[in-house]
């Protein structure tokens, strides 16, 4: 018989919103999955600029999600909550969660979770959900990508990004990549994508339209790229704003969206609705995981931590030296 799940667990909580000096290993109850949910045991948790943004006390969990970091997990089947079939105790899972990673357990949703193959690694598994499922939601559902179309991918060695050069190949199209350094462009391009851009060098925009423009724009940067982002853009092009790192603010010239036919529009994953969710990760286990299999993508972990050096970690990323994903190693 399994042992059932303590009542109370450790968990890396905050003093307060600010830098990576607030996280701190401290003690927590243990939640208990409701109905459709499935307890797991964390075994690893990766790690987003979400998470930084949460910590800073600019982005709070959604109503009724734990307060505590964290966007995506694997580890263990601990415990079922009511109604839940195709799960049994001990299975090895991975999926997105509402919030919560970063503690020994946390609550999935069963239509959320994937069951792990035992070729994929827990760490392997943990750096998936929120890239591959990021990508999806913004190149396919609402980007509307398309075979023989070209994706702009900014930040472009960033998890979200390595899986969407990834993603806009496997789906016969091509991706051009923007990046800080010669190494990230290096990395790019052997991740697939056609052209990488170091915009610490070269005006992104110019590069795009001498390229011959694209169809779709994947972008984190925001406000300070907006007018570069229009001018790369073909008739009918479509941009899709999903962070913020370059500022909120800019000036949109209605004109030149009405020349060429553009649509903006944001998007986020985390508010999603379940629905939604659980088709985004239908995705990734019936596209992205076979074709990890089949080595038609790549797996793209940079680096893991233990979930002690949380904060270390999330300097890493916050110094924007990763290729790729960082994980936690919960012990």
């Amino acid at each position: 018989m399994s042992t059932p799940p303590p009542a109370t667990m450790r968990a890396l909580l905050q003093t307060a919103p600010g830098g990576a000096d607030t996280l701190y290993m401290g003690t927590t109850a243990t939640p208990i999955p409701a109905a459709g949910q499935l307890l797991v045991r964390v075994q690893a948790a990766g790690v987003n600029r979400a998470d930084i943004v949460q910590r800073e006390g600019r982005y709070p969990a959604p109503p009724g999600a734990s307060p505590i970091l964290g966007l995506e997990v694997a580890g263990e089947v601990a415990a079922l909550g009511e109604g839940v079939t195709g799960f049994a105790l001990g299975d090895a899972v991975f999926g997105l969660v509402a919030g919560g990673g970063y503690a020994q357990y946390a609550v999935l949703d069963a239509d959320c979770a994937v069951l792990r193959p035992s070729w994929l690694s827990i760490e392997a598994a943990a750096s998936l959900p929120e890239a591959w499922m990021t990508a999806w939601l913004n190149l396919v559902v609402l980007g509307g990508l398309q075979a023989g179309e070209t994706a702009l991918v900014h930040a472009g060695a960033s998890g979200v990004g390595a899986a969407a050069i990834q993603l806009a190949r496997l789906l016969g199209a091509s991706a051009i990549a923007t990046v800080g350094s010669e190494a990230k462009a290096a990395y790019c391009s052997s991740l697939g994508a056609r052209l990488a851009i170091n915009y610490r060098t070269a005006d992104f925009a110019a590069e795009v339209k001498a390229a011959g423009g694209v169809e779709l724009i994947l972008d984190c940067i925001g406000g300070a790229y907006l007018e570069g982002n229009l001018a790369s853009l073909k008739p009918d092009g479509r941009l899709v704003v999903i962070g913020l790192m370059g500022g909120a603010g800019a000036q949109l010239d209605i004109g030149r969206l009405l020349v060429k036919r553009l649509s903006v529009r944001g998007s986020t994953l985390r508010p999603q609705p379940r629905a939604v969710k659980a088709c985004l990760t239908a995705a990734l286990r019936d596209t992205v995981l076979p074709a990890l299999a089949a080595g038609e993508v790549k797996l793209t972990l940079d680096q893991t931590f233990a979930w002690a050096d949380a904060a270390q970690a999330h300097r890493y990323l916050e110094d924007n030296r990763n290729c790729g994903k960082v994980v936690l190693c919960v012990d």
